[in-house]
């Protein structure tokens, strides 16, 4: 195995023989096998361990056992504690889950911290196999049929070549201790019912199943790969990035065939499931303001367009400012400040810095967004009009209406922030002092 071990490393070029390793290791069979043909290579590695805290004292045996084999080889060890549970229920998500993005994100910032180049986990070629089979049965795209790569970002999976036979075999050989997990046998989960029961039965029907899956993913992710090319095509030229947000231009989708798997693949980024396509396609084909909620994003139909908004983007905004100083936290502002006002002053000739009588300013001031019912004094105008009807005489879009702020005094709109100020506030000749403000923009 160590020959075809280095021969996989080598031909799938996943790391080379200087760079440093942190080793991902639970002290399963798979991991014991991977670390013993590392220290077998000479390479230079450290051993990171995640305790979930999950089976009592047998988690705390687990940590022990792998601490011990780093210390006997002389191996860093990087170890940490787990609240896994009430991680999974603050975060409303299972248990597999929880564990998952626990143990990925502390990966990462051992491997940062200590100059290591890659995290290397274990997976073998039935894993790969078995999420093939979990995501054609939760239901996917091509990329979900690719099978796990060898080698991804920061992420290296040397072991993708060796079955669970092969594994078994050599670690009889070789005489290696590990440690059982009984939760693998627990067929709750959906990985070990598809490990105990469904693939023996594939098994049966054709003893070469995994190999034959395993090339399959493999002319899948090819042809992935020519998808890819050929979606970013498409994206390069209808989709527009503003900061976190993103415009898709639907004209340069019309004529697309086929369209619902076309539109699939774009939007995937933006967090579409593979059951969410025929609401997606009913969404660019809608009426303005219709809407796709997805994992990621709040998908907004705007006449020719998709407006795509991150949900972190897409929150409500109300914050008090309590002096002049307080403008520059906050990221819709550059400056504001208050001067005395001279005879050669010249109110600025730009929509994005108000110009007020500061006289006529209470703190705090509030910055929120607009709701049905507001109304001001527009700038020039002695009567009042609503903000809708300013929006629509405006020609605002929904998401510009969404989007837009409004600066508060004592209760009353002082500025449509970057648009126009209300007349109440305005610097006349009797003005004494002025606050300007600066917008960054709209």
């Amino acid at each position: 195995m160590l020959e075809e071990f280095n021969r996989y490393i080598s031909e799938n070029d996943i790391f080379k023989a200087e760079d440093k390793l942190l080793l991902a290791v639970s002290g399963g069979i798979d991991s014991m096998v991977m670390t013993d043909l590392f220290i077998k290579t000479g390479s230079d590695i450290g051993i990171a361990h995640c305790n979930f805290n999950l089976r009592g004292a047998e988690s705390d045996r687990d940590e022990a056992f792998v601490k011990r084999v780093a210390g006997k080889y002389r191996i860093p060890f990087h170890s940490v504690s787990f609240d896994t549970t009430g991680y999974a229920a603050e975060k409303g998500i299972s248990i597999q889950m929880a564990a998952r993005e626990l143990r990925y994100r502390w990966f990462e910032e051992v491997r940062s911290q200590n100059g290591y180049d890659y995290i290397v986990l274990a997976h073998n070629l039935n894993d790969n196999v078995e999420t093939f089979l979990i995501n054609l049965i939760r239901g996917t795209g091509i990329a979900g049929l690719s099978g796990i790569k060898p080698k991804y970002r920061k992420l290296a999976r040397p072991m993708l070549f060796a079955s669970r036979n092969a594994i078994i075999q050599y670690s009889k050989m070789n005489k290696l201790k590990f440690r059982e997990d009984r939760s693998n046998s627990d067929i709750k989960y959906t990985r070990n019912r598809i490990r105990h029961t469904i693939l023996p039965l594939f098994r049966e029907i054709n003893p070469s199943f995994d190999s034959t899956i395993t090339e399959t993913a493999v002319r899948l992710g090819e042809i992935n790969e020519i998808v890819t090319a050929y979606i970013a095509g498409i994206r390069q030229k209808s989709t527009l990035i503003k900061g976190d947000k993103a415009i898709i231009r639907l004209r340069e989708l019309k004529d697309l065939t086929p369209k619902s798997t076309i539109l699939y693949e774009l939007f995937r980024p933006f967090g579409v499931i593979p059951g969410q396509t025929d609401d997606l396609v009913r969404l660019t084909e809608g009426k303005t303001g219709s809407q796709l909620f997805t994992r990621t994003s709040r998908l907004l139909k705007n006449r020719n367009e998709i407006l795509i908004v991150p949900f972190e983007s897409d929150q409500e905004k109300h914050f008090e400012i309590k002096s002049p100083d307080d403008f520059r936290k906050f990221q819709e502002f550059s400056s504001a400040e208050i001067k005395q006002k001279r005879r050669n002053f010249r109110i600025p000739e730009t929509d994005k810095i108000a110009c007020l009588d500061a006289d006529k300013i209470t703190f705090p001031m509030v910055v929120r967004n607009w709701v049905q019912g507001d109304f001001f004094y527009p700038l020039g105008m002695k009567s009042k009009k609503k903000l809708s009807d300013y929006f629509i005489d405006k020609k605002y879009s929904l998401p510009q209406k969404e989007q837009q702020l409004i600066l508060e005094s004592d209760g009353k709109i002082v500025w449509i922030i970057g648009e126009r100020i209300d007349n109440r506030f305005r610097v006349t000749p009797s003005t004494r002092k002025v606050i300007i403000i600066k917008s960054t923009g709209k």
